[in-house]
């Protein structure tokens, strides 16, 4: 289990709103040349959506080497991981990508946790297969901050969203430049300036995670409303606290044990009684 080191540098509540003062008035180059020369240990962090693929060809165009981790949660479109593949031959960033912990394919996971997990407990899988991938991602690479493609325009949690923000208990600075922008300006810009994009987006899908929660998006609808349909979920738990979804996924596990505990008791004491 990663040790949760917190970053060195730290932003105090006067110093970040200072900071999104300035920045929100900013165009996204000049929000990443800012983050390029702040942070030492800066991560692009992607799973390929419209939005990342924005950024990472204005990294791309600005000369901004900038990493890029990649949560491979093993249920991902296969499209997805087409579009990872000819992103990095597109604008050559090093790639990191993180799995499941002792999981290399859909079968391993399947075997270790059961058939849909998603469905059978969605906290833990989203634990599983994002959260903990991504804290050991910026635990193993020492990241100090991350790039994400989030916007206001999604609604839901992300509606009051800062252009810069610090994760509660851990320190990790997320930094979001495209904080401002709506979906059209992303469609618009990825159009004009050729960038490779997700061919799901051409078959109605606008925001794009596990094939088990995503459709497509319906006239109207919001930009993300094909994810997670008929719930109310609107995060997976990589931008939610860390801490409350580790115990809460602690707390599951315990009871799962538990439980297993107190159905072999009661196996062993029929067994008794019958002998």
């Amino acid at each position: 289990m990663p040790s949760l080191s917190a970053p060195i540098l730290q932003f105090n509540e006067s110093q970040l709103r200072h900071i999104n003062s300035r920045l929100s008035k900013m165009e996204p180059q000049q929000v990443l040349q800012w983050a390029s020369t702040t942070f030492e240990d800066l991560y692009q962090e992607t799973a390929f959506g419209p939005s990342g693929n924005v950024i990472s060809d204005i990294l791309y165009a600005n000369g901004l080497a900038v990493p890029v981790i990649f949560v491979d949660t093993l249920h991902h479109f296969g499209e997805t991981l087409d579009l990872a593949r000819r992103s990095q031959e597109r604008f050559g960033f090093k790639l990191h990508a993180f799995k499941p912990e002792g999981c290399e394919t859909r079968e391993e996971f399947s075997a270790k946790y059961g058939e849909e997990l998603w469905k059978n407990d969605d906290v833990v899988y989203d634990y599983t297969v994002k959260v903990e991938p991504a804290r050991r991602a910026y635990e193993q690479l020492g990241a100090q901050a991350v790039i994400t493609g989030r916007r206001r325009s999604q609604n839901g949690d992300r509606a009051s969203l800062q252009v810069v923000e610090v994760e509660k208990g851990t320190g990790l600075v997320k930094i979001n430049p495209l904080a401002n922008w709506t979906f059209q300006q992303v469609w618009t810009y990825l159009r004009a300036n050729e960038v490779p994009y997700n061919a799901l987006l051409d078959q109605g899908y606008k925001s794009i995670g596990d094939y088990h929660s995503t459709r497509p998006v319906k006239e109207g609808e919001d930009e993300r409303a094909g994810r997670w349909a008929g719930t109310d979920k609107t995060e997976c738990g990589l931008h939610k606290d860390y801490f409350a979804m580790r115990a809460s996924f602690l707390a599951r596990k315990k009871r799962e044990q538990e439980s297993a505990a107190n159905d072999a008791a009661q196996r062993s004491t029929a067994a008794a009684a019958t002998a």
